[in-house]
């Protein structure tokens, strides 16, 4: 054996490691990515933070958008279990008792232009129904209110509220039944309410009879306004993921350098959004929590909600937590096509060609295609897949707003030269990152765009669901009409309301039926008309009456009616007897031979007066069965709190009293309900959109402040780099409402086609333009201060 064959084997060769699947690859890179963002130091966690409280405040408004499905319930219920079950819709006397049956009226009333809702009971046994939320049932002259009723009638300066409701306060409603805790409720107990004074009996709660359906036109309109405010919210997430792209670039750079590819460097990009989307799905978690403890004390246009009614429907919520992520996603992958990530560098595409067009256009294009497709809509006649249509298409459209603006912009800035210094610094900033500041726009393009075009929808459905009352506010602002005051109180309740303070006018009469005497078979039409006791001057305003004197009587011809003036001539005969009953022992008085015949003709309320009209003094109005009287008021409103005043003298003549303010126009409840959640979304949209931009704007500063450092430290004044941060904002938000308005309008108008309606004025968009500018003020103002920290010359110091 020889010492080479004595020498041992060299050792195997270790075998390579089976490669990697793609999708552990994957899986690596983008835990790569979220591992730089989560433990980046100092830097990389004020950039995720700034992308998660962005992220975050965008799920906080989707979060609350998402509960609105369960409030709305939830407030219908409330709303339905407190409906009364009525035994008889009339005032009957003989309508059937029993031990838990309850007569009521509604006093509700006005205070400062907020409604105090409320009802008058008497119970009519020991076990009388209750409302939900009310544990006791008030004694006489005691009520139990709701805990914003309670407190109101608590602040000092309210006393003529207290004067109008001189009840002991015994109890506070319940949450449950209560619309929202902000709601005036109270009820009250009496022990001399009856039928005869315009009390109903009832003898339970819930009605589960079902609310009128929305309108067509109204169905539409609502489709808008969730589209309207929920797409700026979906514009600025997709904006917030992007926050701090500019340092994410240069720290992938390095990693190119020590051997990462660029599909690597896309991943671990990724990853990096990725975990600011969740962590920012757990900071919106956390506002939307904390915020909703807070919102029961939170009341925008006279809207409020319990906090345990804010809770997301579980699809909407689910379909938040996946598509936040993906979209955080989404948007860094096709923001990375856009840039050259190399070893020693970045280099951004595009600035040789600049931004296309073409494209751009399709996707609002394909918008008014979608509304083509959809068909016109009238307002009798409705499909049910037709709001699809008309989300889809507006979504097209306003998302095509948003991709319009970052080719205008580069195309204008590009187009700037020379000017003064702060001018130039913010011209050329913008020329080298426009997309940056187009983005931090977009949202208010959208948002305002939207606005426009619901404002025109508004302005175009106006007369569908506001019509013309006939009233007349210059001769009377108030008008009130009672059942229960008769007799001699009649009269002395009519000389009250002219002893109010503020009061000018009263128009007051006692009225009457009277009817021709004498036997008819049951299929003749007793001879009826009406019989107006008043003043001349009360007379003059129902009639056309020259000369008056006390005593005079008055038949009175409806104009241009001649049956009815034949009706009125068949019971009012000159000379005869007239019957004047209500049920009882008739009262029988002769019409005075001489008199005279005059036209009637329109009150304040817009109602034409017609029949027999007597001054006082020709007759007892004390004395006429089954009388009411009406008062309509003209008051001087020079004096403060005039109106409460007159209330009150309504609620001590009969607190059940028909008090209404004289309007010349009557909205639909459905349609004003639909513009109020407008206001209240639009409000918590643009909050979201200030707070959004001053996120962004800070953002952006903190990447540039050692360029600012360097400026200050080289003398260049405070005051040009705070006038050039100005004009950087400014330039951008000048051109996205360009866009908006002429996108709004375009918008506007399409829809207005749609539901066959015109185009009511073209001018609306000034109030919106307004609101969108004085955003952009403000948040440069709030930015300002920070600007002043970053340009110390400790921003110099490096790591």
């Amino acid at each position: 054996m020889t010492l080479l064959d004595s020498r041992t084997a060299p050792p195997a060769a270790p075998e390579s490691p089976k490669p990697a699947s793609r999708g552990a690859v994957v899986l690596r890179d983008l835990g790569l990515g979220v591992r730089f963002a989560a433990a980046g130091g100092r830097e990389g966690w004020i950039r995720t933070l700034l992308t998660a409280v962005g992220v975050g405040l965008g799920v906080a408004l989707l979060l609350l958008a998402s509960s609105v499905p369960h409030l709305l319930d939830e407030r219908n219920a409330r709303e339905q279990a407190r409906s009364e079950t009525r035994i008889s819709d009339s005032p009957d006397a003989n309508a059937p008792k029993s031990d838990s049956s309850v007569l009521r009226i509604n006093t509700t009333t006005e205070y400062h232009d907020r409604t105090v809702a409320g009802y008058l009971m008497r119970p009519d046994g020991s076990t009388p129904v209750l409302p939900p939320g009310v544990t006791g049932f008030p004694g006489a002259d005691e009520m139990v209110v709701s805990p914003a009723l309670r407190q109101l009638l608590a602040e000092p300066g309210n006393e003529l509220l207290r004067e109008r409701l001189p009840y002991e306060i015994t109890g506070t409603i319940g949450d449950a039944g209560l619309r929202s805790p902000g709601e005036l409720l109270y009820y009250a107990g009496s022990d001399t309410l009856t039928p005869a004074k315009g009390g109903h009996r009832i003898d339970g709660y819930g009605d589960s009879r079902e609310g009128d359906p929305l309108p067509p036109l109204l169905i539409v309109l609502t489709v808008l306004v969730c589209v309207v405010l929920l797409v700026p919210v979906a514009i600025f997430i997709a904006t917030a993921v992007r926050f701090g792209g500019d340092r994410r670039d240069r720290r992938l750079a390095a990693l190119r350098l020590v051997g990462a590819d660029i599909r690597t460097t896309r991943r671990i990009a990724a990853g990096e959004a990725l975990f600011g989307a969740l962590l920012g799905l757990l900071i919106g978690l956390a506002f939307f929590l904390t915020g909703r403890e807070f919102v029961g004390s939170v009341e925008i246009w006279d809207v409020s909600a319990f906090p345990a009614d804010l809770v997301p429907d579980p699809r909407l919520a689910l379909l938040i937590v996946v598509a936040v992520p993906l979209t955080a996603v989404l948007v860094t992958l096709v923001a990375m096509r856009s840039v050259v990530i190399e070893p020693l560098g970045v280099v951004r595409r595009g600035r040789e060609r600049g931004r296309r067009l073409w494209w751009r256009l399709l996707m609002p294009l394909a918008g008014l295609a979608v509304f083509g497709f959809t068909g016109r809509i009238s307002a009798y006649e409705y499909a049910p897949e037709k709001p699809f249509g008309i989300a889809a298409g507006t979504v097209l459209v306003l998302v095509g707003l948003a991709l319009l603006l970052p080719w205008l912009v580069e195309a204008c800035v590009n187009r700037l030269r020379g000017g003064p210094v702060p001018w130039q610094l913010a011209t050329r900033r913008l020329q080298l990152s426009s997309g940056a500041a187009s983005r931090a726009v977009s949202g208010v393009t959208v948002a305002v765009a939207g606005a426009i075009a619901l404002q025109m929808m508004f302005a175009a459905m106006n007369a569908d669901f506001n019509r013309m009352t006939g009233q007349d506010p210059t001769r009377a602002q108030f008008a009130g009409y009672s059942e229960d005051v008769t007799g001699e109180a009649a009269t002395s309740a009519i000389e009250r309301f002219r002893a109010t303070k503020g009061v000018d006018v009263v128009i007051g009469s006692v009225e009457a039926y009277a009817s021709r005497p004498g036997d008819y078979a049951d299929e003749d039409v007793q001879p009826t008309t009406s019989l107006t006791v008043g003043t001349c001057a009360t007379l003059r305003e129902l009639a056309r009456i020259d000369a008056c004197e006390d005593g005079d009587t008055f038949v009175v011809h409806p104009p241009g009616d001649k049956d009815m003036t034949a009706w009125v001539d068949e019971t009012a005969r000159k000379g005869k007897v007239v019957e004047i009953s209500s049920g009882g022992k008739p009262m029988r008085w002769t019409l005075p031979a001489d008199s005279p015949t005059v036209q009637g003709r329109k009150d304040p309320m817009g109602e034409t007066h017609y029949g027999i009209m007597a001054t006082t003094g020709a007759v007892d109005a004390g004395k006429l069965p089954g009388a009411t009287i009406s008062v309509q008021i003209r008051v001087d409103r020079s004096v403060p709190d005039v109106a409460e005043y007159v209330r009150n003298t309504a609620a001590k003549v009969d607190p059940g009293m028909r008090f209404v303010t004289l309007d010349s126009v009557e909205r639909d409840r459905q349609y004003a309900s639909i513009q109020t959640g407008l206001q209240v979304g639009a409000t918590a949209v643009l909050l979201l959109i200030a707070a959004s931009m001053l996120v962004s704007q800070l953002e952006q500063l903190r990447e540039r402040r050692r360029l600012l450092s360097v400026l200050v430290a080289f003398g260049t004044r405070r005051s040009t780099l705070g006038w050039s941060v100005l004009w950087q904002t400014a330039v951008p938000v000048v051109l996205g409402l360009a866009v908006a308005v002429a996108g709004g309008l375009g918008l506007g108008a399409a829809l207005a086609w749609l539901i066959e309606k015109q185009v009511a004025d073209w001018w609306l968009f000034w109030p919106m333009v307004g609101a969108g500018g004085a955003l952009i003020a403000l948040v440069t103002l709030l930015s300002l201060p920070p600007l002043w920290r970053l340009m110390r010359p400790e921003g110099l110091r490096t790591e």
